[in-house]
């Protein structure tokens, strides 16, 4: 921002309380012309860096806005991702789970055949010591 600050003394370019006389009108005048002459110049750099800070503002939010936008897709990418690791996992459990349970169905008939032939055997025994005890 600029050096010269604004002040109201600064810029005051028409003291009006006094009475001018017709001969004093041309230097009252000049002097009124270079005072506001300065406030003029005063204004204009005042508007310069103002129109400079508004312009880095603008560049600071251009900036922004491109980072936000960069840090979204990279959330979305790293979303993305997850989602299709978990996809991936759930597919691989889905998968095992398929082959646990048929182990597990194989397991069970294997069992009741089992028990259905050991049941047989006992029979089998039972009926050949009854034999033999005839």
């Amino acid at each position: 921002m600029s050096d010269m600050k604004l002040t109201n003394a600064k810029m005051k370019t028409f003291d009006g309380d006094e009475k001018i006389s017709a001969f004093q009108a041309g230097t009252r005048l000049a002097e009124f012309g270079e005072k506001q002459n300065t406030a003029n110049v005063l204004l204009a750099g005042n508007i310069n860096d103002l129109i400079k800070r508004v312009c880095y503002l603008e560049d600071q939010n251009i900036q922004l806005a491109e980072t936000i936008h960069h840090l979204a897709d990279k959330q979305i990418e790293a979303v993305n991702k997850i989602n299709t690791e978990h996809s991936n996992a759930m597919k691989s459990i889905v998968s095992e789970l398929k082959s646990v349970k048929a182990e597990l169905d194989r397991v069970r008939l294997a069992s009741k055949l089992n028990t259905s032939a050991i049941d047989r055997l006992n029979k089998a025994i039972s009926i050949a010591e009854n034999s033999s005890a005839d």
